[in-house]
Formats: structure tokens, C-alpha cells, sequence
């Protein structure tokens, strides 16, 4: 195991939750009367990303998926959550069922949605599983963090506080896509010198 390897994943993770980001949704949420279980919604958060972090490379293969082409395919997604974070808009739109609230959308969209398990198959084209675990259960502890502390964080942060700090991360996270596919899309696509074309691997 890699202390960078996991800071670096863990970073990536924490900007694709976006739990931050999410804390609006959260507080209106409970302003609904939901009552939001915070070690529930962390466990099953938990269980959500481990299991598609084993199991999710299985599932790709099923369909005949490699790896490398999830990469660069998570890698556009990555690309377009950063925007919506950084312009503001909306890309991708999800019926988020805010009637209720532990399991539903905290633990899935909000933290394990589609981004995040974009994301960490994505992550294994590089890095060791062992990694992305540990990086894994260094996130759901914030998330726990975030999720009990809700409130008094929304006051002490501010709207404006929470908005530069998304913008940040959407930074971050449009690097990181670039990055991931500048490092898997030659694995994908490769010369066919006989063929004068390109061919997929």
C-alpha cells in the first residue's frame, strides 16, 4: 500500500462525492422532516463502493468491456461533473426521490451514484485495489463526519464558502479526467499498420 497512492485516490474520490457540494441537499432534506440516518447512510455508501470495486470489473467483462475503455469512458463522465461544478449547469439528471432519505438519494445518488463507480473502476487502470480500499473507508469516514455535522458546517461555511469550494474541485476533477484519458485512450485505440487504420484493442 502507497500513502501517496491513497491521498491521490482519496482526493479523487472526495471530489467526485462532492459530499461538500451536497450539504444544500442535505439540509433540505431534513428541513422536509426526513430524517436522515448518518451511519446508515455511511454503511451502505460502504458496502455500495466496495462491492462494485470487486465485482464491477467482473460485470464489465460480461459485456466485453476492458478496464482501459471504462477508464476513458468514466474519464468523459469525470469531465462533464466537473463542469457542472464549475459552470453551474446540469449534464446529467437524476429523479433523486427526495420523499426519502437514509438509502435513498443520500447513500445512492448523492454519494455512491453513477459518478463515483465510474470513478473508482476507472481508478483500477492505475492503482491497486488495496489502495482504492483504504481510500475508499478514508472517504466514508468524512462523509459520516459530514452528514452528522451537516448543520453546524452549512453555517460555518456559508453559500458563498460552498460554492468556491465546488468550483475548486470541478478544477480538479477536469484535470483528473484529462489525465485518466491521456493514460488509457493509446491502450484502447491502437496503429494497424497493415490495416492503414485505427483498430480497437
Amino acid at each position: 500500500m502507497s500513502i501517496q497512492n491513497i491521498l491521490s485516490i482519496g482526493l479523487i474520490l472526495f471530489s467526485v462525492i462532492d459530499i461538500m457540494g451536497n450539504i444544500p441537499v442535505i439540509i433540505d432534506l431534513k428541513k422536509k422532516g426526513v430524517v436522515v440516518d448518518s451511519l446508515k447512510a455511511a454503511v451502505a455508501s460502504l458496502a455500495l463502493m466496495i462491492g462494485f470495486l470487486y465485482a464491477g470489473e467482473g460485470i464489465l467483462n460480461i459485456f466485453g468491456v476492458d478496464v482501459q475503455s471504462f477508464a476513458v469512458a468514466g474519464a468523459i463522465i469525470i469531465l462533464f461533473i466537473g463542469l457542472e461544478m464549475i459552470l453551474g449547469v446540469k449534464f446529467f439528471r437524476e429523479n433523486q426521490g427526495l420523499e426519502t432519505g437514509t438509502f435513498v438519494p443520500i447513500a445512492f445518488p448523492l454519494i455512491a451514484g453513477a459518478g463515483t463507480m465510474t470513478t473508482i473502476i476507472s481508478l483500477k487502470a492505475k492503482y491497486p485495489s488495496l489502495d482504492i480500499l483504504a481510500a475508499i473507508f478514508l472517504n466514508i469516514v468524512v462523509v459520516f463526519g459530514v452528514l452528522h455535522f451537516s448543520d453546524w458546517i452549512k453555517d460555518k461555511l456559508g453559500d458563498a464558502g460552498a460554492a468556491v469550494l465546488r468550483k475548486v474541485f470541478g478544477i480538479i476533477l477536469l484535470a483528473i479526467a484529462i489525465k485518466l484519458f491521456k493514460e488509457n485512450f493509446h491502450l484502447v485505440i491502437t496503429p494497424d499498420k497493415k490495416l492503414g487504420f485505427l483498430k480497437t484493442v
